[in-house]
């Protein structure tokens, strides 16, 4: 049931949540307004959380098998963020129970290029998984993503807990080395346009990583005026400098630190942190190499081979209006 767009079911929990649901709570257990009150809210709640748990369950349906079964009877748009964090939690949680490892983070449409290119405004973040991390040089197939797209990227080798009470320099010396990057996408939005909320639960549709060699960060490194050049096949596709990537990687880095503690997170001891691109998402075909070259930092290089085009994707009759 609609009524001026909107579900009205979501928008019940939306006025109980945000603007009586204190007040609701404060009152005695006695009065029927009150007790009719706490019964709808708790409905509410538990038909939200089961449409965040469906969302979850769509997202690894995706991820494992490029193709999406509604279960979910709501717009994903109609989410708050903490809640599409939520479904990216569970969907995370799923893949670790399948023997997956969470290896670090992700910040997303930190640069002003892919914030035009996708139509969002914020950062997002995500997890780093194994076994989707590769070694420099690593070989793909261009099946095994639903629209391959590729970034050229920073890794941050972590070396120490991040606290948001960390100043700026021990924040900068938590970061033991730096690696040159490529990140891989599956790049697909599945409910309608670019958004927020669908980039976040779908873990910043995130695909895999590939890791070139380490190399120590200098006292004297300015990360803001890092260059990095994405080439396919040896032409020249895309180019930036870190300070497109929130004025610098370090505010990013910053940034990661505070939305974590803030959920109850941190970046651990370990962990590589990819601050995010200084240029747009670049499209790759069957045949493609590509590297990813940094004024300081090196290069690495991914190749794709196979089948390339638009590879099948599958949604069900039922997604269809949403």
């Amino acid at each position: 049931m609609t009524e001026g767009g909107q579900n009205v079911k979501l928008w019940t929990f939306e006025v109980i949540s945000s603007e009586t649901r204190q007040d609701y709570q404060a009152l005695p257990a006695i009065g029927a307004r009150a007790r009719i009150a706490r019964n709808a809210m708790r409905q509410v709640e538990a038909n939200l959380n089961r449409e965040v748990e469906a969302f979850s369950c769509e997202m690894l349906e995706i991820f494992q098998r490029h193709q999406l079964t509604r279960q979910t009877t709501i717009d994903i748009n109609s989410l708050s963020l903490e809640q599409a964090y939520q479904v990216q939690d569970r969907y995370v949680a799923a893949r670790v129970s399948l023997g997956e490892r969470v290896v670090g983070w992700k910040v997303g449409c930190t640069s002003k290029a892919i914030r035009e290119q996708l139509g969002l405004a914020q950062p997002i973040c995500g997890r780093l998984l194994k076994p989707y991390v590769h070694e420099d040089d690593a070989d793909f197939l261009v099946s095994d993503f639903i629209n391959c797209a590729v970034e050229p990227e920073m890794i941050f080798h972590i070396g120490t807990d991040l606290l948001a009470t960390m100043d700026d320099v021990a924040l900068m010396n938590s970061i033991v080395a730096v690696s040159p990057g490529i990140e891989l996408h599956n790049y697909r939005f599945w409910y309608g346009k670019p958004s927020s909320q669908e980039l976040i639960a779908a873990n910043g549709i995130h695909a895999a990583l590939v890791v070139g060699r380490q190399r120590p960060l200098l006292p004297d490194t300015d990360l803001a005026l890092e260059r990095v050049e994405l080439l396919v096949n040896g032409g020249l596709a895309a180019s930036g400098i870190g300070t497109e990537i929130m004025g610098g990687p370090f505010n990013s880095l910053r940034w990661l630190v505070r939305h974590l503690s803030k959920r109850g997170d941190r970046v651990h001891a370990g962990d590589l942190v990819i601050p995010g691109s200084a240029v747009r998402l670049v499209t790759v075909t069957a045949g493609d190499t590509l590297e990813a070259s940094f004024t300081t930092f090196g290069r690495c290089r991914a190749c794709f081979r196979g089948i390339s085009g638009n590879q099948q994707v599958k949604t069900s009759p039922a997604a269809k209006g949403h």
